[in-house]
């Protein structure tokens, strides 16, 4: 295997989680708290800045390890599931609180696929159709998570 491949599948599978026989996406989303806690300390425009490299590094990794595997969207490519939990917890204060609330929501909303996430995972193709939806789901639990800590504030 060259080191390209294994650099793609690396990074697509987040240091091969991704593999893992027991709940991969669940596994991916937890790779998302260690970032997003590292971001709560920069400032906004630093974190908007990250996520964008994240979510294109993201899109390249998971189309390229799609093709690779010969799958439209393969269940060990869990870096969509990183990004999309980092954007669930962009802007808001870290702490245990909304690290769970945000790790619930955005699993919920990555599982059911309410619109317009599940139009999202059906209508776009390649490392985009991949990250899109988990990015979708992000900004959307992102601002179901704010409103719950305005609501209990």
């Amino acid at each position: 295997m060259t080191t390209r491949r294994q650099l793609i599948i690396l990074l697509a599978t987040g240091g091969y989680i991704g593999k893992s026989p027991v709940a991969p996406g669940t596994l991916g989303t937890l790779w998302g708290l260690p970032i997003a806690f590292v971001l709560a300390h920069t400032s906004l425009g630093i974190d908007l800045l990250i996520i964008a490299l994240l979510t294109a590094v993201a899109v390249w990794a998971s189309g390229r390890c799609a093709d690779l595997m010969g799958a439209k969207d393969p269940g060990a490519v869990i870096i969509d599931e990183v990004a999309g939990m980092v954007v669930t917890l962009v802007g808001l204060p870290f702490s245990v609180t909304t690290a769970f609330g945000g790790f619930c929501l955005f699993r919920l909303l990555d599982i059911a696929k309410p619109f317009p996430i599940g139009w999202l995972d059906r209508h776009l193709n390649g490392g985009l159709g991949i990250v899109a939806d988990d990015v979708a789901a992000g900004i959307i639990a992102n601002l179901m998570l704010r409103l719950m800590l305005i609501w209990i504030a």
